[in-house]
């Protein structure tokens, strides 16, 4: 064979071989589709017509809610959709009649592009084959409805290419930053367990619900939902919290205040039900590099520091228990004592001469060093033990991830040494959480009783409890019935008593027991700086108490001292809590005769308050069918009356509930900030205007 047909040969091979390969590639790729996923896909129906390869894909539940105790919503899902449209399915005699019609809605619903142009655009998408044309980017679940009737859209998928099954479920939180580090969140990382913060994160598992299955196809830019769910997903369960949203709004605004005030750091309170443990508000507020206060740390359960002064409580307790002392018994408190050549003052100098140890308690006198020197210096392993005996070494076990355990010193271990005792005895080298030290308090005010804090009182699915949280006993009792109404007659002369530390915080409505607490603290770097933390915990009302509180400012710039710092913000609490709860107050209608009272309502949901009305037996009449009301008490009835709810306007919420306003705001697609708590009596856009997307809406409550 000459070399010229060789040639031939070899280039009618290459062609060859080359046709082969080729046509494997294809195939190849031709069952990769058609298992893509894990799943088989048709390219052909029954009658031999061209199908869109499909695959099945998780369907996210949606995520259940955390709710306060009185089930106001504290953080929600919001669904938003994605509209797209499909051009290539509508008959051209329809495209040519309503078209123009259609572009008119849009253009008046969602003014970023004229009729003129929506038109060319889905001209344009039909003519290029396009099967996926956005139309609008994360619309309302009302905005949707309205959709579905707009020319052509109102024919539907297949008809009129309405692509509308796109989902996006995003978490919100109606009250802003309230309880924001608390309440937390979940964040997915890759290739590891997603990122647990919070109650979001504790409750995960209840919360998360479980995916359903739902068909995708491939289209030319991807794939994409085609509203095809093969397994309904099971939406998660609802957690129903401990807090009280009126009060923690009310400790929140309070210690804001205080904070802007004084400059601080950072502050804290905590707000406890004394029977059940049950955290009623928690706040943490950090100043952030641009000076305003954030809830970025949860201080409450993270961040242990020497308590100062209201250890001092611990340590009467240890005396009276061990029997060392009375609180009759009297001390000199001059003012200054040396142990091993380092001195500890009082915050008077001079000192206050010969008082009873009630009274140094009251004074908050440091002479508590030398009582306590004296009683356990030849066995501190003595105080140490009863110490740990009223549950002060331990972890208080509680729902939220990230308690870090308490600091007590051990004699012969670590950094003990001779000045140890009467440190620990004022509330140094011993460390406390805020959370911590209002549990002991918390048992003080229960008798004796040391509970838990819990933060979630039930999980709900729907009308189903799925799981009830009831109050937990830690200790049953901390110490002897005698001891403890000597602690109470002493936290109380704090407040109550003349010249007590905490005399400027008495209320006129209500006793109050407590005690203040002033900590030296260095700052981290600068050893020598001196810091000062403000703290004052206790339980009102102190003959009958129903709630404990702890206030803690760190680093303030102005004042320092416990009761000016962190009393004034307990002490307003304390009145606000006061004058909002039911259980403070006598009935108003000395009769007794509660049947012929109309009662007042707030303005809301018609259907809502329909229920609630029949269920109560209060006697009304509507005049109107609309969804939302005002509501005016008469005489003989309650008269429901047709208010201005809003679509694409901005809607009427004044008189209404912080639930009710912030839904029908948000259902414009505007964004709600709160101010304060109760109803409505202000908002900052005036009803009727027209709505923008994005836009906020400031509302306040009082």
């Amino acid at each position: 064979m000459t070399e010229e047909k060789k040639d031939i040969v070899w280039r009618a091979y290459l062609i060859y071989f080359g046709f082969v390969i080729l046509m494997l590639i294809v195939v190849g790729k031709t069952a990769a589709i058609q298992f893509e996923g894990g799943e088989p896909i048709f390219l052909s129906s029954s009658n031999g017509t061209e199908k869109m390869p499909t695959r099945t894909v998780l369907k996210e539940p949606r995520r259940g809610e955390l709710l306060d105790f009185n089930y106001t919503p504290l953080v929600t899902s919001v669904s938003f959709y994605d509209i797209h449209m499909d051009p290539t399915v509508v008959d051209q005699k329809i495209i040519d009649t309503e078209l123009a019609d259609l572009c008119r809605e849009l253009a008046k619903k969602y003014p970023v592009k004229t009729a003129k142009e929506y038109e060319y655009m889905i001209r344009k998408g039909r003519a290029n084959g396009s099967r996926y044309l956005l139309i609008k980017r994360r619309v309302t679940n009302e905005e949707r409805q309205a959709l579905r009737k707009f020319p052509i859209f109102k024919l539907g998928r297949l008809k009129g290419g309405l692509i509308d099954n796109e989902e996006i479920i995003i978490r919100k939180r109606p009250h802003g930053d309230l309880l924001r580090r608390t309440l937390g969140y979940v964040k997915p990382r890759p290739n590891a367990e997603p990122l647990k913060i919070g109650l979001e994160g504790a409750f995960n598992d209840y919360l998360k619900g479980e995916p359903g299955e739902e068909i995708e196809q491939k289209i030319t830019t991807g794939w994409k939902k085609i509203g095809q769910v093969t397994k309904e997903a099971v939406e998660g369960a609802d957690v129903i919290t401990t807090f009280d949203m009126e009060i923690q709004e009310v400790a929140h605004s309070e210690l804001l205040t205080q904070l802007q005030t004084q400059g601080a750091k950072n502050g804290c309170v905590i707000v406890m039900d004394v029977k059940t443990g049950f955290v009623k508000a928690m706040v943490n507020l950090t100043r952030g590099e641009d000076g305003k206060y954030y809830e970025s740390f949860n201080h409450a359960i993270a961040t242990k520091e020497v308590p100062g002064s209201t250890f001092k409580l611990a340590s009467l307790m240890a005396l009276l228990e061990d029997k060392k002392v009375s609180i009759s018994d009297s001390v000199n408190a001059v003012g200054k004592y040396t142990y091993y050549g380092k001195p500890i003052w009082d915050s008077n100098k001079r000192g206050y001469g010969r008082i009873s140890i009630q009274r140094a308690f009251e004074k908050s006198s440091n002479v508590y060093s030398r009582i306590i020197y004296d009683a356990y210096k030849n066995s501190p392993e003595d105080f140490i033990e009863r110490l740990r005996s009223f549950g002060l070494d331990q972890e208080l076990g509680v729902s939220i991830p990230g308690e870090v355990a308490p600091k007590i010193p051990e004699p012969g271990k670590g950094t003990w040494s001779g000045l140890s005792l009467p440190w620990m005895a004022i509330g140094y080298e011993v460390q406390q959480t805020p959370l911590q030290t209002l549990a002991f308090y918390n048992a003080v005010a229960n008798n004796g009783v040391f509970m838990r804090p819990m933060f979630v009182k039930e999980i709900r699915r729907g009308n189903q409890l799925v799981k009830e949280f009831k109050p937990q006993v830690i200790k049953s009792n901390i110490c002897s019935s005698s001891t403890l109404e000597n602690l109470k007659v002493c936290l109380e002369g704090v407040v109550e008593n003349e010249g007590g530390t905490g005399n400027m915080l008495r209320s006129a409505y209500f006793k109050i027991a407590g005690k203040t607490g002033t900590a030296v603290t260095s700052v981290p770097g600068l050893e020598d700086e001196k810091k000062y933390q403000a703290s004052f915990v206790g339980f009102f009302p102190a003959d009958d108490p129903i709630y404990s509180c702890i206030v803690i400012v760190a680093a303030p710039n102005k004042d320092f001292y416990g009761a000016i710092v962190s009393g004034t913000v307990f002490t307003a609490i304390a009145n606000k809590v006061y004058a909002s709860k039911l259980e403070y107050h006598e009935p108003i209608n000395s009769n007794g005769d509660k049947a012929s009272e109309i009662p007042v309502s707030a303005d809301g949901n018609r259907y809502d308050l329909i229920q609630s009305y029949k269920k109560l037996g209060v006697p009304f009449n509507s005049s109107t069918d609309k969804a939302w009301v005002t509501t005016k008490t008469g005489d003989t009835k309650v008269e429901l009356q047709e208010r201005y709810a809003g679509k694409n306007t901005v809607p009427n919420v004044i008189g209404m509930t912080a639930k009710d306003a912030v839904y029908l705001i948000e259902s414009t697609g505007m964004v709600v900030n709160i101010q304060g708590y109760g109803k409505v009596v202000s908002q900052s856009m005036d009803p009727g205007i027209p709505v923008f997307k994005g836009g906020i809406i400031q509302i306040e409550l009082k």
